[in-house]
């Protein structure tokens, strides 16, 4: 049965926003709903986090004053009637969700839902790459289409990210709204104070996210095995469905000594603060929080043009904060001019202002109150 955090009087309150989510694993699209829902709650907003299941390593870092109901229905096709039932129930003012499926299936349910709720949905990846990439590339492309302008709000984390929709999905630009992915600098690099040993010797590099097909992670060791600097080690942080393939291709490519498999990790930046850069090997992306968190302990960023908006984070940044490379040999290339980083506290921070959290949540806001 669907339960939630708060008293019951508190649960009686119309939220401001209500969330839709499956969980909150460690994903970018999960950590951008947690920065924004904790950061609008402590703010006075009424949120609700509604799951699909009650899972993942962030949910302990939720603020208590959200709302959250889960639904124990774990799949997107037994959360639907459910959903719906929530939504009717606690009448939110706008409708929000993060990822495409069930970005969907919220607009698909729209037409059931309370009068004058608005549906605000937010793109995580590029379209153009990361729909031919989907297990039903044609269908997706189709619910987009069909879907998509629908959303009283569509929220895009990069400009490129923008004109693809307005281009190839028809959704009207009046519709549509650049938000920058928030980041929590100051509590970030807090964390990062607590910060694993470095061994002595060459470069080390650190790589995060899920270990699929998308993060890229194969062919980033393929390449380190091939440049000729074996003093270089990287360290890999994340889980996924390809953790034993890559596991065994580093074994394979005589890699062992080189590359640490670290898992997921609650607390990554300590890991990113004794880097000398992060590398994104990524074949598609929105925008990688794991970048910007990187930037934010003052560790440079090596990603592919294939990562969403990377160059455009790239312009706003200072010089060799964050580079742009080609996979092959231009990202080996990149990664064999970054310098070791010299032992002492941590760096100041690279990232550009417009990320941290109190200026993104603070525009978010404003639109609640114009638009909601």
């Amino acid at each position: 049965m669907p339960g939630s955090n708060l008293p019951p009087g508190r649960q009686k309150a119309a939220p401001d926003l209500l969330v839709a989510i499956p969980d909150l694993n460690g994903g970018g699209a999960e950590r951008v709903v947690l920065n924004l829902v904790n950061h609008l709650a402590q703010q006075g907003r009424a949120v609700s986090v509604t799951a699909f299941t009650q899972g993942g390593p962030l949910w302990d870092r939720l603020d208590p004053r959200a709302r959250v109901t889960n639904l124990a229905t774990t799949s997107l096709r037994r959360s639907l009637l459910p959903l719906l039932a929530e939504v009717r129930r606690v009448r939110p003012r706008v409708v929000f969700s993060t990822l495409g499926y069930v970005n969907l299936a919220v607009l698909a349910l729209r037409l059931f839902f309370p009068r004058n709720t608005r549906v605000w949905i937010r793109e995580a990846n590029l379209p153009s790459i990361s729909l031919a990439n989907n297990r039903a590339p044609r269908m997706m492309r189709l619910g987009y289409r069909r879907l998509y302008p629908r959303a009283d709000l569509l929220i895009c984390s990069s400009q490129r990210m923008a004109d693809e929709l307005t281009r190839d999905f028809a959704v009207p630009p009046a519709a549509i709204r650049i938000l920058p992915n928030p980041v929590d600098e100051a509590e970030i690099r807090r964390l990062a104070a607590t910060r694993p040993n470095r061994e002595t010797g060459g470069r080390l590099f650190v790589a995060a996210g899920r270990l699929t097909h998308q993060k890229g992670f194969d062919r980033l060791l393929r390449l380190m095995a091939e440049m000729p600097d074996a003093d270089s080690r990287l360290t890999i942080l994340g889980d996924g469905p390809q953790r034993d393939e890559l596991v065994g291709l580093a074994r394979d490519l005589g890699m062992t000594g080189r590359v640490m498999f670290e898992g997921f990790v609650k607390n990554p930046w300590g890991h990113f603060a004794i880097a000398d850069a992060l590398l994104l090997p990524s074949r598609w992306e929105g925008m990688p929080n794991a970048v910007l968190e990187a930037l934010a302990v003052g560790t440079p960023v090596i990603a592919t043009p294939e990562s969403g908006g990377i160059a455009e984070l790239a312009a706003k940044s200072v010089p060799a904060a964050v580079t742009v490379a080609g996979f092959g040999a231009p990202f080996a290339a990149a990664m064999a001019a970054v310098r070791p980083k010299p032992e002492g506290p941590l760096v100041a921070s690279l990232l550009p202002a417009e990320f941290g959290i109190e200026s993104v949540a603070a525009t978010f806001d404003s639109w609640l109150a114009e638009h909601a």
